[in-house]
């Protein structure tokens, strides 16, 4: 049996940009599937209703978070990882949340009177102490990112959602509702807070107007970009909550959360690669981010692509025996939004890069005319179509903010695909669809045990085929492995 510290010892060996990316895959799979079980479980318990006020409570704590963050974090993350007065940067950006808070937490109590559903779910309190904790946990994590501990900081994180799993699942079986899975939220950010102070090397030093000037040049135009994101993540939630039912939000964001199963590689390809890429950036050294920005696009593609495929297959089916008839009542959404995520991998890792590459006024041009268009769809859209048009909405206007992104990041870079990887993606994925089709029309899915043979199976005729078609990927998967030193094996 192998030891913590022999275990530890294997994955040191590691070349530092493969550990970082594997650890960050790790822990997103993790959290991925943590927040699948619990949500699953969540679903059984309260139902639709209850979901739907906790993700309602979500979307309100973003848009206040947004104001309280103001773009700093990033700001800070960029400056942190150019390698110049750091420690400067950092006491700038904790000073000026603490600022922010106080706007933040000011505009939630003038806006309390509209904010019913808080009141009514009784949230609302746990919406200003999130706001609070926000603080500390976004310091501290902000800052080891920033510093390139993205292994931590990932890490971290994982700590965080698990933490806030174990307390709502504890919350819910108590009999607390909503506000139990709000209570969770701040008990998570707590936890992954502290393990993150643990580990941060940055120190409060005494800063100049200098550096606030560089935080706010940075921050302005992420600030109003984070302000487009945040239309993408929460306008259909928002607008579904005001034209619809609790309910019908709580299908809608169990839906989109399990089509994200197919871009939990983009989360970690773009976590990773943003301090490589600003340092480079930095640096000049623009031929480093062309090569890791067409293998983010290969590595994410390699799972958003055959889930897209089983999703469309499986989907409807899966949604039934996880979450519950209820939730699997209006597919057509589920099949748009799995065609979301795949356009959110050239969407994240384009604006990601812009961002990184330190353009972003241009990252915020883009995404406020996507945004604008969001908007505009989702309130023409949701009347007519329910939480369809709100998927709808979204599928068109992150392609055009990913068109957008593409046509200003080539005036920087040479914006490239691996082709003969993706093909090879494209062959592998488009057999492990014929299995799946065949499987389904052969044999009725009557149970969750006959639904998730072909998942299981097709993953592996999947994977089995792309290590025999794609040497390069072949030989990276074969390289981490054999660095940590396990046997390969020799069939493949």
């Amino acid at each position: 049996m192998i030891n913590s510290n022999t275990l530890f010892a294997r994955v040191m060996r590691i070349e530092s940009r493969r550990r970082q990316s594997m650890v960050s895959l790790i822990t997103t799979l993790a959290l991925t599937l943590i927040g699948f079980m619990s949500t699953m479980y969540f679903a059984h318990a309260v139902g639709a209703s209850v979901l739907g006020a906790y993700f309602l409570f979500l979307a309100y704590l973003s848009i206040f978070s947004l104001v309280g963050e103001a773009g700093f974090g990033g700001a800070a993350v960029k400056r942190i990882s150019e390698g110049r007065e750091q420690n400067e940067f950092f006491s700038a950006f904790v000073m000026l949340r603490i600022i922010l808070l106080v706007v933040s937490v000011s505009v939630l109590l003038l806006a309390r009177p509209l904010l019913v559903d808080m009141e009514r779910s009784g949230m609302f309190f746990w919406l200003l102490v999130a706001l609070i904790i926000g603080v500390f946990s976004s310091s501290v994590s902000n800052g080891n990112y920033g510093s390139g501990k993205v292994g931590i900081t990932q890490t971290c994180g994982f700590l965080d959602n698990a933490g806030r799993v174990i307390f709502q699942v504890a919350a819910i079986f108590f009999g607390f509702g909503a506000a139990g899975l709000a209570g969770g939220l701040v008990f998570g950010m707590i936890a992954g807070g502290i393990v993150n102070l643990r580990f941060l090397d940055l120190r409060f030093a005494r800063f100049g107007v200098h550096h606030l000037k560089s935080l706010f040049s940075f921050s302005f135009w992420i600030f109003l970009a984070a302000g487009g994101s945040l239309v993408f993540s929460y306008a259909d939630t928002v607008l579904i909550g005001y034209f619809m039912e609790n309910a019908d939000v709580g299908v809608y964001r169990v839906a989109f959360q399990f089509t994200t199963a197919a871009t939990f590689t983009t989360a970690a390809m773009s976590t990773v690669m943003f301090p490589n890429v600003s340092n480079w950036g930095a640096r000049a050294e623009y031929s480093m981010v062309e090569s890791a920005l067409a293998k983010g696009f290969t590595y994410s593609l390699l799972l958003a692509v055959p889930v897209f495929v089983g999703g469309l297959l499986l989907g409807d089916r899966l949604l039934y025996f996880f979450y519950g008839a209820g939730f699997a009542r209006d597919a057509s959404a589920l099949y748009v939004l799995l065609t979301v995520q795949v356009v959110n991998v050239f969407m994240s890792l384009q604006t990601m890069c812009l961002y990184a590459l330190n353009y972003p006024k241009e990252a915020f041009k883009v995404t406020a005319v996507a945004s604008i268009a969001n908007i505009l769809l989702n309130f023409a859209l949701i009347p007519v179509l329910g939480i369809t048009g709100a998927a709808v909405a979204t599928l068109v206007t992150m392609t055009l903010n990913a068109a957008l992104a593409y046509r200003v990041l080539k005036r920087i870079i040479d914006v490239r695909l691996e082709y003969s990887s993706v093909r090879n993606i494209l062959v592998s994925s488009a057999v492990m669809g014929v299995f799946v089709g065949g499987y389904r029309l052969m044999v009725p899915l009557s149970s969750v045990w006959l639904t998730l043979v072909p998942v299981v199976v097709g993953a592996i005729v999947y994977g089995v085929l792309l290590l025999k078609f794609d040497q390069s990927i072949h030989d990276e998967l074969r390289a981490i492995v054999v660095q940590m030193g396990v046997q390969w094996p020799r069939w493949l």
